[in-house]
């Protein structure tokens, strides 16, 4: 009798043994993606600031877009380390002011697991600086001013070209040309603002060592206030100096203030480079009466067009499909605002894979001493958070 109840008792705890087994193997399968990796139901929170008022709006949304597709991409490979990814995105009103009770408010009130950067240079600094306080690095996509890599801020990292190599090509392509071809004189205007004047001083520095004589000179007087609203002084000096060449170092309103006046006032210079403003597809097209007037412009590019090979350009095919299946349009119409802000969640991806850890420190480590590919192109790091390998392409 005693015999037989133990045998009972023994298939008994069998059966449940069994079934928890079972339940157990089933739980994780229910926790299986689609694709077949396992994603756990607790999300990874990302914060960051968009300039959805202010001097920036017009960048507020081609840069939300570019986080967006990104969390989206992710999310549809399994996320993060197998966690899906959400977004904390808080407006900072286009200030550093602004950018620092943001990403406090992150931190502090919200809490968030991990942090990308903001819109422009002063708002990057603003953000790294309250990042580092509490241990979190800074991954910026348009923070690319000389002024931000001067700040001691080791949490921050900046994945795009800097400014000051920006007009570069430009410049020695001009240099490269026979000299019956080359431009004889160059007038140079810029806002005053740490991202657009530092890309104009550069190139004019490698032209007149060239021999192009400087006829409209950019600190005497072709820099203006950022805050001008009312370009027609500046469009008459351009047109008044008669130059072979002009280089300018706008933002889109102005560029797209500078491109009206000219073509009203049939001025035609041999070649005009603007530092933004045709790069950010039908903002600035449409604006300006079609792709066709914007056919003789330059604009130097962080490292990415629409035609670059995912050899070249990391995963641009896939990023190319989810925009135009998103937001419609072509290829064409992508603003670079969404290119780097896109190219910094690919840099945060590579660095948690690396760390196998969403643990800040670690991630600060990897990203201190790995190399990394982004739309834009590789990524590696300077102590100083500059990018040292990106190359910067001419349209």
């Amino acid at each position: 009798m005693l015999a037989r109840s133990t045998v009972a008792t023994n298939k008994f705890f069998s059966a449940i043994l069994a079934a928890v087994l079972l339940l157990t193997t089933l739980a994780a399968c229910g926790q299986q993606t689609s694709n077949g990796t396992s994603q756990n139901t607790k999300p990874i929170v990302i914060g960051a600031s968009i300039p959805n008022s202010g001097d920036f709006s017009a960048d507020g949304l081609p840069t939300k877009q570019g986080y967006q597709l990104w969390a989206n991409e992710i999310n549809k490979r399994g996320g993060l380390l197998g966690h899906p990814v959400q977004l904390d995105l808080v407006s900072d009103n286009s200030t550093a002011p602004g950018t620092s009770v943001a990403y406090q408010k992150l931190i502090n009130h919200d809490h968030v697991d991990l942090l990308m950067g903001p819109f422009a240079d002063d708002e990057a600094v603003a953000a790294a600086k309250i990042a580092n306080r509490s241990g979190y690095p800074m991954i910026v996509g348009s923070g690319t001013a000389p002024k931000v890599f001067t700040q001691g801020l080791t949490n921050l990292f900046s994945v795009s070209v800097p400014a000051k190599n920006l007009m570069n090509s430009f410049a020695e392509y001009i240099l490269s040309l026979p000299a019956a071809q080359r431009p004889k004189t160059a007038a140079y205007l810029a806002q005053d603002d740490p991202y657009f004047h530092p890309q104009v001083e550069e190139a004019e520095t490698l032209l007149e060592a060239g021999g192009v004589q400087t006829v409209l000179k950019l600190d005497t007087e072709g820099t203006y206030p950022a805050e001008t609203t009312d370009y027609t002084p500046y469009v008459q000096k351009a047109i008044a100096a008669k130059a072979d060449i002009v280089l300018m170092g706008t933002g889109t309103p102005d560029c797209i203030a500078f491109v009206k006046g000219f073509k009203q006032q049939h001025y035609n210079p041999k070649a005009m480079i603007f530092a933004s403003g045709p790069d950010q597809g039908n903002q600035f097209t449409q604006p300006i009466g079609g792709s066709k007037v914007a056919e003789a412009l330059f604009v130097p590019n962080g490292g990415w067009f629409a035609g670059l090979a995912d050899t070249a350009s990391y995963q641009n095919s896939q990023f190319k499909k989810d925009y135009i299946a998103t937001y419609g349009g072509t290829a064409d119409d992508i603003s670079s605002d969404t290119v780097q802000a896109y190219s910094v969640g690919q840099v945060l991806e590579q660095a948690i894979d690396k760390a196998g850890s969403i643990d800040n420190g670690k991630i600060m480590q990897v990203l201190r001493s790995n190399t990394f590919n982004s739309l834009q192109g590789a990524v590696k790091f300077k102590p100083d958070g500059e990018n040292e390998v990106a190359v910067a392409f001419l349209f």
